[in-house]
């Protein structure tokens, strides 16, 4: 006979495996995701349907891919989050005449006064820093091409002019919505007037990593992040995309996929606590996808998942600590420290302890099982979205089988211990007539950003 004890922790174990059931999603329900996601990309790659898409889409003017021509020095910024990073790009031939990529790159981090004040001051810091990075490398005289990776939704109108449509991930600088981003930069480098800079590109850095990747794998044709948020972009056929004229060659499409499901698509894959995230969030109602898989929404997600358990005298008896009761205290990484248990759970009691909480050790299992299934369902929901977009190149080439390969990078998908194998695993499970490998970039952004100048400049020579 098993004790009591033994009998009340099985039983509890049982209600929390039937409250996380909810994360698991069938093959079928993936491919369902999959297939709604293809029909929002084909209605934003359409004029008439554009507008009204959750998948925006977007052409980025990037059409060619570096051929191992472009030498030079170029500076490459990357912002997209709460850190910015100049860098600086050296690209040249090494002494058997093979190309090579140097780099030094300086990390600046963004006070949140800045990313929620105005375009200008947010705009001011970037000058401020780049000038701070000319002075430590004696720059100051040379004015370098630049590629400049902005990671926002934004409405190219040539590789140089892209106008930005909203910000998401916690930016907030009033005046930049609606403006061209690289005038902004520009007109932030002449105010300082202690150097200059020839702007020469503006991209994504879903299209900077794929670049970058492309350098090292030639079949690189989807580029991919998984960090704070999550986006995709890939080559599409010039004729597919109506929002530019041409109908030869390729072009590099934006998918901006974060929005899916903002036009109603997900309702029935959201759960509560999905909607709570929403809703607290800074732009309620947008990036619903997004919200589901990045980095910036994960560790919330686990948390109100344990606040329901212990809501439900399922969880350290009933009582939740004051840290666990507040909005944003439970970080993603905790996710990634917790997941990689070795099975002592020492990691799991620092991680719980650090929240004010002394769990037991069947509290520990329960909490590495809540941390699984978010990151399992985002791993899986974010696989849909490549499939779909790896199933849509595939059938525009035809061939029964199709080599490719993805270039990622992002935080999640670097450093959190299981999500890179199960993301790949459903990706080849949901799209069968691809040979898929997947490349993870290295300095992608600011690299990528630099190749694309180079490309740029010498499409233009």
């Amino acid at each position: 006979m098993p004790s009591n004890r033994a009998r009340i922790d099985y039983g509890r174990m049982q209600k929390v495996q039937q409250i996380l059931s909810e994360f698991h999603l069938e093959k079928e329900e993936l491919l369902e995701v999959m297939r709604r996601i293809q029909q929002e990309m084909e209605k934003g790659l359409r004029l008439e349907t554009h507008k009204t898409a959750s998948v925006k889409m977007l052409p980025t003017y990037v059409r060619s891919t570096p051929d191992g021509s472009e030498v030079g020095d170029f500076l490459a910024l990357d912002l997209g989050g709460t850190n910015f990073r100049v860098m600086l790009v050296k690209v040249g031939e090494d002494e058997n005449r093979s190309w090579k990529i140097i780099t030094s790159n300086q990390r600046y981090s963004i006070p949140i006064a800045v990313m929620t004040g105005t375009a200008e001051m947010l705009f001011d810091y970037i000058a401020l820093c780049i000038s701070n990075f000319l002075d430590q490398h004696n720059m100051k005289d040379k004015k370098l091409p630049l590629g400049f990776t902005f990671s926002f939704p934004v409405r190219h109108e040539d590789i140089d002019k892209g106008i930005l449509l909203n910000w998401t991930k916690g930016f907030k600088a009033s005046g930049a919505e609606g403006n061209n981003v690289v005038g902004l930069l520009r007109d932030a480098i002449k105010r300082r007037g202690d150097f200059e800079m020839d702007v020469v590109a503006m991209v994504n850095d879903t299209v900077a990593t794929m670049i970058s990747c492309y350098y090292e794998d030639h079949s690189c044709e989807v580029g991919m992040i998984v960090g704070t948020g999550c986006n995709a972009c890939y080559m599409e056929e010039l004729k597919n995309v109506e929002l530019v004229e041409g109908e030869e060659g390729r072009m590099c499409v934006n998918t901006e996929w974060g929005g899916f499901g903002d036009t109603g698509e997900l309702e029935e894959f959201r759960l509560e606590y999905d909607c709570i995230v929403d809703e607290t969030s800074n732009n309620p109602g947008y990036h619903l996808y997004e919200k589901i898989i990045g980095g910036k929404y994960m560790g919330e997600l686990t948390r109100l998942v344990l606040l329901k358990l212990v809501n439900q005298n399922l969880l350290f008896n009933g009582e939740a600590s004051q840290l666990l009761k507040t909005q944003g205290s439970f970080e993603t990484r905790f996710l990634s420290l917790i997941e990689s248990d070795t099975g002592d759970q020492k990691q799991i009691y620092n991680v719980l302890t650090k929240l004010g909480v002394l769990p037991s050790k069947a509290d520990c299992d329960i909490v590495h099982l809540v941390c699984g299934s978010v990151s399992t369902r985002a791993a899986h929901i974010c696989a849909a979205g490549l499939a779909g977009v790896i199933n849509r190149m595939w059938e525009n080439k035809h061939k029964e089988t199709m080599k490719i390969t993805v270039g990622i990078d992002g935080s999640v998908y670097k450093l959190h211990p299981h999500f890179k194998h199960r993301f790949h695993k459903m990706v080849k499970e949901l799209a069968p007539p691809c040979d898929i490998t997947f490349l993870q970039s290295d300095e992608g952004s600011g690299r990528g950003a630099a190749l694309i100048s180079a490309v740029a400049r010498r499409m233009a020579s």
